[in-house]
């Protein structure tokens, strides 16, 4: 054979596993080659421990609310214990999915190392002293993506948290400044608050989270600040310094008025940007920009062999789209069959508590497209699953054409948003309607039947004062016609 494999896979966070793991599984001689250890962000800086720490926060968040319930006894959690058991969980994560054994038994050869690009179907993997070269028909590249750090003054020479870092953390910070208002911002804002921090955080934007629905990120701050965070929007952040005192200080224009913060912490939160910069991209001639690795539809770079998905290409930072692309790239490349990325149903999940999700188009990108649609809307506390469990700040919004249900995008926030968001997406693809949706048993009491219930209101909707009067005429029904002038009307 012209090449020592058949499929090089760059990368073993989650776009790199399930490429390889694809590749193996198509009998295809695979390579995977990684510069640190398998599992990527998600699992060692990203997802897992994120979540597990805004879980421990819910726990401590929890007991502090059982008091209204006649619970007296607490003495809260102790920071470095929960740190430990965010620390505990990411590595039985990698134990059970992605220790190197798991993908040596699936067939997937393993190596550690920088693999730099010798030509376009060769690299060499660096590793110590030690380096060779290898070679293969196809390649995957999936390196992800890092912190960006913004350039604001003093900020290289403080001692600085990003997502890298944070977790590593073993006495609790008094205060912490978070630099940015996106998801791992103000997840990372609300758990810390709940464990005991005093948490301030600063967005140049004038709102949180600003890719969502903007009505539903006004609820979302205002929870948050009842908790307790501090938001510094509108800011221009012009210097970071340390004091001699080891404390780090924080000087700000918020809306055109001047800040000072001083604390013991800062997390930077602004961003992330490809990890592509150190693969020596030229010598192949792969075609790549400052925000990553230029891809098609099909994730295939300007090298009809060569493929990079996830976080790389900077199109998006989503561990589930990572593993999407994955599967795009690796049917294209081993089976020739054409398959492209699916952008139009992307779930987006920012996993505070309450939750807030969305999938398809915006409220506001459906009106800049003049597209023609209704708002259905429905809220939590009418939710019976919510009002037991005590959870029913939220709301699911649904857009939607009116003739005939065809959904073109949700937005959920409350609890289990990014589960629900799940249905929508899947309805989405195969063209279920709100009608479908209103039309299927969901079982009682539960979340999931606030989905059926925001369908609902479709047929509510649709419905007419003419309608009625010709059914109470055609079949002589002796009751009064409601009142359907009022479209916010919830049945």
């Amino acid at each position: 054979m012209k090449y020592d494999y058949d499929l090089l896979v760059i990368g073993a966070g989650a776009g790199g596993l399930t490429a390889a793991g694809m590749g193996a599984n198509f009998g295809a001689k695979t390579l995977m080659v990684e510069v640190d250890k398998l599992g990527g962000d998600c699992t060692w800086h990203g997802c897992i421990p994120s979540k597990t720490l805004l879980h421990l926060s819910k726990v401590a968040q929890s007991v502090t609310e059982a008091k209204k319930f006649g619970y007296r006894k607490s003495q809260g959690l102790d920071f470095s214990s929960v740190m430990e058991h965010v620390r505990s969980k990411r590595k039985d994560v990698y134990e059970e999915a992605d220790d190197p054994d798991i993908y040596r038994r699936m067939g997937v050869d393993i190596e550690f190392g920088q693999a730099l690009f010798v030509d376009d179907h060769t690299v060499r993997i660096v590793k110590d002293e030690e380096n060779r070269k290898v070679s293969s028909r196809y390649i995957i590249i999936a390196t992800g993506s890092k912190a960006m750090i913004p350039p604001i003054k003093g900020i290289q020479e403080i001692s600085h948290h990003t997502n890298e870092t944070i977790f590593e953390l073993k006495e609790q910070p008094e205060s912490l400044a978070i630099i940015g208002a996106g998801a791992i911002g103000v997840e990372m804002a609300q758990a810390f608050q709940r464990l005991g921090t005093q948490v301030t955080v600063f967005d140049m934007l004038p709102r949180i989270l600003s890719n969502d629905d903007k009505e539903l990120t006004g609820m979302l701050q205002e929870y948050l600040e009842n908790e307790g965070i501090n938001f510094k929007l509108s800011a221009d952040v012009e210097k970071i310094s340390e004091n001699s005192d080891g404390k780090n200080s924080i000087e700000a224009e918020v809306n055109g008025d001047q800040f000072f913060w001083e604390g013991s912490e800062v997390l930077i939160a602004a961003g992330r940007t490809a990890n592509c910069e150190g693969l020596q991209l030229e010598r192949a001639g792969i075609r790549h920009q400052d925000n990553g690795i230029t891809v098609d539809d099909r994730c295939r770079t300007n090298l009809k062999h060569v493929y990079a998905v996830g976080d790389v290409t900077g199109q998006y930072q989503f561990t589930h789209m990572s593993e999407h692309m994955a599967k795009v790239a690796v049917t294209n490349a081993l089976l020739k069959i054409p398959k492209k990325i699916d952008r139009e149903h992307v779930p987006w999940s920012t996993y505070t508590d309450p939750e807030l999700a969305h999938v398809g188009a915006t409220d506001k990108e459906l009106k800049e497209r003049d597209t023609s649609y209704k708002t259905y809307r429905f809220p939590y506390d009418k939710i019976d699953r919510a009002i037991t469990d005590e959870s029913t700040e939220g709301l699911i919004k649904v857009f939607a054409k009116e003739w005939n249900g065809k959904i073109l995008g949700a937005t959920i926030y409350g609890k289990q948003a990014g589960d629900l968001i799940g249905e929508y997406a899947l309805a989405m693809r195969n063209g279920v309607t709100l009608r479908n949706i209103a039309d299927t048993i969901h079982p009682y009491p539960s979340y999931g039947l606030g989905v059926r219930r925001a369908a609902d209101q479709w047929y509510v909707q649709s419905q007419s004062t003419w309608m009625v009067k010709l059914v109470k005429w055609v079949f002589g029904y002796r009751g009064t016609v409601p009142d359907l002038s009022d479209e916010d009307r919830i049945i």
